[in-house]
């Protein structure tokens, strides 16, 4: 059975090593071949383009695995790939056609709206669309929403190095989603206050996905690598 090269996708508030390190330790040591891509986090579209420049550059079988916003962009980017053997998401939005994540995150209720602050971007406001700004979670507040499970000097870490987030990504409309014709699985974090559980098992419900519950905040890749690494595995042998 062929093994796929797994790509690790990080979403908002974070980076690819704080978000995946210990999981692409897991993998790499079962022998998996692991790429974890630093998401721009400046727009859906953009994101997703990225990332499929980067799928290009990676010969055979792919598993795409995205955590929190990381899973709009693996949901957009690899509609239409062939190689693409199944999608993984981990506590993440997972869009249909014509939603976008800021959409999602205000049906379900999450708390990024009540928890961020903006900063201006360089270069002028357009004069449609969203302003120009990015978003980061105010320091204070990351680990009680974002990281409750890791202990106060990790999730200050973690705070103040944090990637921030354009608003356009929350907010541009996705594409055709690649889960509707793709084996996906979805590890969900029943004490997420980022995305609320209610919203993480009814976007896995309607992808028909393979579920696994675990008792975690939004930051379940660094609190449970384990099962996590075990679910990505289960995907990327198919």
């Amino acid at each position: 059975m062929t093994t796929s090269t797994v790509v690790l996708v990080h979403g908002a508030f974070a980076d690819a090593t704080g978000s995946w390190n210990t999981i692409a330790d897991i993998l790499i040591r079962r022998g998996h071949p692991v790429v974890a891509i630093a998401n721009p986090l400046r727009g859906l579209h953009h994101d997703a383009e990225y990332l499929r420049t980067v799928l290009a550059t990676i010969p055979g079988p792919i598993t795409l695995a995205g955590h929190s916003y990381g899973g709009a962009v693996i949901s957009h980017a690899a509609t239409g790939l062939d190689r693409i053997c199944a999608l993984v998401y981990i506590a993440a939005f997972a869009p249909d056609e014509g939603e976008s994540a800021g959409q999602l995150d205000e049906k379900f209720g999450g708390r990024a709206q009540q928890v961020t602050q903006a900063r201006p971007l360089p270069g002028a406001t357009p004069l449609k669309g969203p302003p120009h700004i990015e978003l980061s979670i105010v320091p204070a507040q990351y680990r009680e929403v974002f990281a409750p499970d890791t202990d106060p000097d990790t999730a200050a870490v973690l705070a103040a190095t944090q990637r921030p987030l354009a608003l356009a990504a929350m907010l541009e409309p996705a594409g055709p989603p690649a889960w509707k014709s793709l084996p996906s699985y979805y590890a969900i974090s029943t004490r997420d206050q980022m995305i609320p559980t209610v919203g993480q098992r009814e976007m896995a419900a309607r992808m028909n996905a393979i579920t696994i519950d675990l008792d975690a905040g939004h930051a379940a890749t660094l609190s449970h690598p384990d099962p996590i690494a075990d679910l990505i595995s289960t995907a990327s042998a198919r």
